[in-house]
């Protein structure tokens, strides 16, 4: 039997031919892969909101310009309307996170949103509604099919890296120039 390759705490890097609207040429964070499926946030596609809009429609006041001004991203197609938060993990503990690594965690909870707004949060954030998802053997057929590359994951591609630089910022990690890379010609 073969082992399972799972891609926790990884980017997902689309390949230059993926034609999928709401991946091309995005970097996804998996946040969670087990055999039942995948979970990721993409974190190089900005909506064009800012975190201001959130909180107006959420009611949560602030007073903060840089967290007012802060982006929110299309994390992916599932569940749009559903906010998440990745940050550094830290001492404190929110109502609903997962620790996707030693020093990453996913927060979907009210709770670290409100601490932002008073600059009571995490000083690193990246907030995105909805995420990508993945069934059962799902991601492991599209990595078989070459839609995506994968390499570990990195803090500094997340927080602190332009967000338009963010794809060839994480294909570099494999010594890769992604733009030079073409879509595989046909199957012999």
């Amino acid at each position: 039997m073969i082992p399972t390759t799972y891609f926790n705490n990884q980017f997902l890097i689309a390949m230059p031919g993926l034609a999928d609207p709401h991946f091309s040429h995005t970097v996804t964070y998996v946040c969670q892969h087990t055999d039942e499926g995948a979970l990721g946030i993409v974190i190089n596609r900005p909506t064009g909101m800012k975190l201001g809009d959130i909180f107006k429609q959420m009611g949560i006041k602030s007073e903060l310009r840089q967290v007012l001004n802060a982006p929110i991203f299309a994390g992916g197609p599932v569940q749009q309307e559903r906010g998440f938060v990745i940050h550094p993990t830290c001492e404190k503990q929110w109502d609903s996170s997962i620790y996707t690594a030693d020093n990453i965690t996913l927060t979907s909870s009210r709770d670290i949103l409100e601490a932002i707004a008073v600059g009571e949060g995490p000083s690193q954030f990246l907030i995105a509604l909805g995420y990508a998802g993945w069934g059962s053997g799902q991601l492991e057929k599209e990595m078989i099919e070459n839609a995506w590359l994968n390499t570990p994951s990195g803090t500094a591609i997340i927080f602190e890296t332009p967000v338009n630089q963010r794809w060839n910022a994480a294909a570099n990690q494999l010594g890769i120039d992604i733009n030079r890379l073409t879509a595989p010609a046909g199957h012999g």
